[in-house]
């Protein structure tokens, strides 16, 4: 139960906190686009069976390898591309602390 709270709170939690936070001038279109950054779990649809509670998605699914990840770092960078990297990049610290949670047990 702390998983899952953890992992959707962080999904669904973080992005309104950084979208009201850090983007001021419009704060709902930020909040949109970083509550958009879930899209990268069609990924999922790839796997069989789609959902499994126990697999960490960190390295098994297309969009959420390194080097998924390290192109999302890419794109935080440049200002014009920085809401959707920082979007991608909170998604991918839900599945993280996920990962890092299962290995442990939770």
């Amino acid at each position: 139960m702390l998983r899952e709270t953890l992992h959707y709170g962080i999904h669904l939690l973080v992005p309104v906190i950084v979208g009201v936070l850090c983007y001021k001038g419009y704060r709902l279109k930020a909040v949109l686009i970083l509550l958009c950054g879930i899209v990268i779990d069609l990924d999922h649809l790839l796997a069989h069976p789609i959902f499994d509670p126990d697999r960490c998605s960190i390295g098994f699914h297309p969009l959420h390898t390194y080097w998924a990840i390290a192109f999302y770092i890419f794109l935080s960078i440049p200002k014009a591309t920085r809401i959707f990297g920082i979007a991608l990049l909170i998604h991918i610290l839900a599945d993280t602390l996920d990962c890092w949670l299962l290995s442990l047990d939770f």
